[in-house]
């Protein structure tokens, strides 16, 4: 195999450049994994590699060179029209592109007309199936896949240099991002890792990379990857007490509240968790991640007291919630949430709305065959942006007026000041406050206010929000166009559409996708990588 010229690019953001002030303080401590692993893979095949995270800050095009052989491009589906338009630019450079992340898992029928590979599950396999051919495949690309998870991933001393060039980046707060597990033991209907096997990574690995990052920062902060942090809790603490001294490390991690017992606080607390990001969902499904069986009020009173008692351990938590599930219907779960907030003041709510992405939950094939997934850009398919999946309960008036509401009462003056109080300490304060009035908190509130405000006001919102028309409103062209600034007119014609029922087209008579998913030739024992935040 000839010797390559390799880019790596993970895109954090897809605005160019970036406006967010809290993705100016954060975006660098947000990167991928994957395409770092990556990175070491095709560094272990020989090649030479330039790896670039895509911040916000940086000049995309200056600072990969235009000399390249092939360039792998890792993007989530909210990144996907900035990725597409890269890959216009590049090809017009005579380089080969390979598109990997969730986006390319979720909607590879689409990706495939833009990139010349496009990856899903993605190992060392793939990769050098990838680079040894390194060719062009026009007008469609050619998607390959793994079978199965790794049972091992490259070790953080191993991709350090590539982690470190991103973090170098980060103004304030530096996260390194870890992954000890790969897939999730829970099912919930929404989740690209529902499907997926839970698989512990090696401890002895994770001993040795949290060693190894000793060396590196007197006092790092961890951000662990994996979908719910702590299946294995004993393995995982134990790992975390035979290589970090008391006080020398800090960890934020995503979690399950039927994991947050009070024993397991008290331990976090010792091994210097200070965030954790337990899903609550709703209030009238996904008992199984609360440990409850009851719903509604009854849910709120057990799910608070615990938020609370975890509060006295764990200085920061986010609480996830998904609107718009079929399970909800009328007032009720806007008004509990309102309620939790109210009983909970120390938590930081996080809103996601009800998304079909792609191939990512086999539940995604209901919504298709019931005709209910609109044609969003994929520029705003980010759980936050659009509900793309018209609400079985609600009209969109009444939904988007009680999104309004509970994101308002949420985020007002009143909910972040004693957030700010119920908060014991100062970088929990002050993120409570940044997230609070910035993109997260006062932007949603102008964002869906806006929308509310189209469905009334502009016929076009109207027909396209209740599926009438596919025509992608100006509202929405216009964001692209402002988001991608100079990258904008590179975007190739058709690609801000997309068909939303692919996933649907190409599944045949037995119920099995048959998108063409060509594998590299590989040993039975040879698995995929699963974690959604991570994939390539």
């Amino acid at each position: 195999m000839r010797r390559l010229r390799v880019g790596i690019l993970d895109l954090v953001t897809n605005q160019v450049p970036l406006r967010s002030m809290y993705g100016r303080v954060m975006n660098a401590s947000l990167s991928n994994i994957m395409p770092q692993i990556v990175a070491v893979w095709c560094e272990q095949a020989g090649h030479d590699v330039t790896f670039v995270c895509y911040t916000g800050s940086e000049d995309l095009l200056a600072e990969l060179p235009s000399d390249l052989d092939i360039i792998f491009v890792g993007a989530f589906t909210e990144t996907a029209q900035l990725a597409y338009a890269l890959s216009n630019i590049f090809r017009q450079r005579g380089i080969v592109t390979v598109l990997g992340g969730p986006h390319a898992r979720c909607y590879p029928e689409d990706a495939c007309k833009y990139y010349d590979y496009v990856l899903g599950f993605t190992d060392k396999v793939v990769i050098e199936d990838v680079l040894s051919e390194c060719a062009p495949h026009r007008p469609i690309g050619r998607a390959v896949s793994a079978t199965r998870q790794p049972p091992s991933l490259p070790s953080l001393r191993e991709r350090w240099k590539f982690a470190s060039a991103t973090l170098a980046k980060a103004p304030w707060i530096k996260m390194v991002p870890m992954l000890g597990s790969l897939g999730c033991p829970y099912t919930c209907s929404f989740c690209i890792d529902s499907t997926v096997e839970y698989q512990p990574l090696g401890f002895d690995g994770l001993r040795d990379d949290l060693a190894f990052l000793l060396t590196k920062f007197r006092h790092p902060i961890v951000a662990w990857y994996d979908p719910n942090f702590g299946i294995r809790f004993d393995d995982y603490m134990n790992a975390i007490e035979a290589a970090v001294p008391p006080g020398r490390m800090r960890h934020v991690a995503e979690s399950s509240l039927s994991l947050l017992s009070e024993p397991h606080l008290q331990r976090l607390q010792q091994n210097g968790f200070q965030g954790i990001l337990p899903g609550i969902e709703s209030w009238f499904d996904m008992g199984n991640k609360s440990k409850t069986r009851q719903t509604g009020e009854d849910k709120l009173r057990q799910v608070a007291e615990q938020v609370n008692m975890i509060v006295r351990y764990i200085p920061y938590i986010q609480t996830n919630f998904v609107l718009g599930l079929d399970s909800d219907e009328g007032p009720e779960p806007f008004e509990l949430t309102k309620r939790f907030i109210d009983l909970c003041p120390a938590a930081f709510p996080a809103y996601s709305l009800n998304t079909c992405f792609g191939r990512a939950a086999p539940l995604n094939l209901e919504y298709q065959r019931a005709g209910r997934v609109l044609p969003f850009p994929f520029h705003v398919i980010n759980n936050c942006q659009s509900m793309n999946i018209r609400p079985k309960h609600y009209g969109w008036a009444e939904f988007y007026d009680r999104v309004v509401d509970l994101s308002a009462h949420s985020f007002s003056w009143r909910a972040i000041g004693r957030r700010f109080t119920a908060t014991r300490t100062a970088i929990p304060k002050s993120m409570n406050v940044l997230r609070g009035v910035s993109s997260e908190g006062f932007g949603r509130v102008k964002y869906h206010t806006g929308i509310r405000r189209m469905l009334d006001q502009d016929p076009s919102v109207r027909r396209f929000f209740d599926g009438e028309s596919d025509r992608i409103p100006d509202f929405y062209h216009d964001l692209i166009r402002r988001d991608l600034g100079p990258i904008y007119p590179y975007l190739p014609e058709g690609a801000v559409s997309h068909d939303p029922n692919a996933y649907l087209k190409s599944v045949g008579t037995a119920g099995e996708p048959t998108v063409q998913l060509s594998a590299a030739a590989r040993p039975a024992h040879h698995v995929q990588d699963s974690r959604a935040v991570a994939e390539l």
